[in-house]
Parts: C-alpha cells; sequence; structure tokens
C-alpha cells in the first residue's frame, strides 16, 4: 500500500485579466457611442455624408471644380447669350452670356453659408431659451413661452419677405437674409428643446444632483443639456435645408442675395423669363438645390432614427 498523500484535481492557473481590459469592458455604452455604431451602417447617412461634404468643399474651394472651365463666374459676353452646352461651357450661357456651369459652382457657397449660420443661431438662441424656459419654470417659462407664440403667429416665409425688403437698402449682403430667416425660426428650436429639459428634469439623476447640492447653472448645463440636445440636433440639421430652400425662395422674389453676388435661387430667378428658350440656366441651378436640400434631410433623418431608440 502506497504511503503517497492523496492527489487531489489539478488546477491549471490563469492569467488575470488586464486592468484596462476589464475597464474597457466595464464601460457601458452611450446614446452618442451607439448612435455613431448605428449611423455606420445605415447607406443614407453615408451617400448625405458624402454629397454634403462634396458641397462644403464646392463653397469653400469653387475653383477645385471650376478648373475644368477656361471663364470664371462673372465672365460674361452678350453675344453669346443662351447658346447651348459646348467644350468649354459644358452647361451652356445664361441670358446675360455668363457660364452656367461657373455660376453654379460659386453660388453654393452663398446658399450653404446661409443655411448653416441661420442653423447656428436658431439653435443658439433657441436652444438656450428653451433651455433656460425649461428647467426655471413658473414665470420665465410663461413669459418665454407667451413671446414664442407671437412669433409662431406669423407666417414664415411672409415675414422673412417682410424683414429682408424692409433692410434691403442697408447693406447687409447676404447677412440680411440670415437674420430675416433666424428671427422667425428659433421658436421651432425653442419648444423642442423645451419639451426634451421637461422631460428630463424630473429623472432621478437630475433629483439626485440636486439633492446634492449642484447650483441652477450645473444642474442646466452639467446634466439637463446633454440629455437634451439630440432632438435639437435632429432638427436642426432637417431644418438646414429648409433654410437654403427658403433663401433660394427669397432671393427668388428679388429680395434676397443681389446681383452681384451669386446664388442658385437668384440664378433660377434670371432665368425664368426665357426658360422655354433656354431650359439649361434654369434646370442646373435647381438640381444643384435640390441635391443639397434632400442630402441635409437624408442626413437629419438618419440622425433622428440612430438617437431615438424606438425606430432602430
Amino acid at each position: 500500500m502506497s504511503n503517497d498523500p492523496q492527489v487531489g484535481p489539478v488546477q491549471t492557473a490563469t492569467a488575470p485579466t488586464p486592468p484596462d481590459k476589464l475597464k474597457k469592458e466595464a464601460k457601458p455604452a452611450s446614446l452618442w457611442s451607439d448612435a455613431f455604431y448605428d449611423l455606420r451602417r445605415r447607406p443614407m447617412f453615408i451617400v448625405s455624408c458624402v454629397l454634403i461634404a462634396i458641397l462644403l468643399v464646392m463653397s469653400f474651394w469653387p475653383s477645385l471644380f471650376t478648373s475644368i472651365n477656361p471663364f470664371d463666374a462673372k465672365t460674361c459676353e452678350l453675344a453669346t447669350a443662351r447658346q447651348g452646352p459646348s467644350a468649354g461651357h459644358i452647361f451652356g450661357r445664361d441670358s446675360l452670356g455668363c457660364d452656367v456651369y461657373a455660376r453654379a459652382i460659386y453660388g453654393a457657397r452663398n446658399s450653404i453659408v446661409i443655411g448653416v449660420s441661420t442653423t447656428i443661431i436658431t439653435a443658439i438662441v433657441g436652444g438656450l431659451l428653451g433651455l433656460l424656459a425649461g428647467a426655471r419654470g413658473g414665470a420665465v417659462d410663461t413669459v418665454t413661452s407667451r413671446v414664442t407664440e407671437v412669433f409662431f403667429a406669423i407666417p414664415w416665409i411672409l415675414g422673412a419677405l417682410l424683414i429682408s425688403a424692409t433692410f434691403r437698402d442697408a447693406d447687409l449682403g447676404i447677412w440680411i437674409v440670415v437674420i430675416a430667416l433666424a428671427v422667425l425660426a428659433w421658436p421651432m428650436t425653442f419648444r423642442i428643446m423645451r419639451a426634451a429639459v421637461i422631460t428630463a428634469r424630473n429623472q432621478d439623476f437630475v433629483v439626485a444632483a440636486r439633492a446634492l447640492g449642484a447650483s441652477q447653472s450645473r444642474v442646466m448645463f452639467g446634466h439637463l443639456l446633454p440629455n437634451a440636445v439630440a432632438p435639437v440636433i435632429v432638427i436642426a440639421t432637417i431644418n438646414l435645408g429648409g433654410f437654403i430652400s427658403a433663401e433660394a425662395a427669397l432671393s427668388f422674389l428679388g429680395v434676397g442675395v443681389q446681383s452681384p453676388d451669386i446664388s442658385w435661387g437668384l440664378m433660377i430667378a434670371d432665368a425664368r423669363n426665357r426658360f422655354l428658350e433656354a431650359p439649361l440656366p434654369l434646370v442646373f441651378p435647381a438640381v444643384f438645390l435640390s441635391i443639397t436640400v434632400l442630402a441635409f434631410i437624408m442626413l437629419g433623418d438618419a440622425v433622428r432614427d440612430a438617437l431615438d431608440p424606438k425606430l432602430r
């Protein structure tokens, strides 16, 4: 009989998990990381981003796209007015003999600058007022809500038309269009931000922050704003395309961008009287405008679907 002690089950040693890996595995996913993960797999988001990137490059460096053309946007020859496409003028010439392709490329700058500037102003003004009204409540909420209702009662395009026509001689350039659109468009952002803040202010994390003695400003900007800004980003992205089309409408009516500046709406207005004789000077800026508006609307829809868990 052997005197060796009984040998128990053999246990294999395992290497400890590195602390950084444990930290990475334990880190919870946030709304923004989940949204970005979802957006990368949406063809509509990818297509809209590619289109918007091309439009932005076109706005800031139009010479990259007009290098194939020997004429710039302001070189006009009346003797060649309304000529069709040719080797030197791939989109033809308009009623003043200007190159339609070059003007369509350079027209992107004013249209997109107006759309982006108006979106930024409305998001900041409407977002801050909505944050203040939703977080404070009481008299602040009542007063700002009544003021917002006054602006909602004004027809948007009609009000912008009136403002642009009134200050047409103020020599503000394209910024009069930005001001006219922003003055009447911020209430929509205000309402969305206010509703999101009212929903978030009764959540447990906000109540806990107040119980721990957090100041009102810390609660507003540290807790409420990050959790209420998602719908504002969505509506701002969608509205950007609407602002570009609104600028085209104002320019078409003669109170938007004025010559010698160039915009797609102004090009459409100049070509409308000769459409049956020469349709291309109207068709090409209209196509550029439609693609731009569609790209921003597609981007807004994709972002909305990614940020709203109910739509996934």
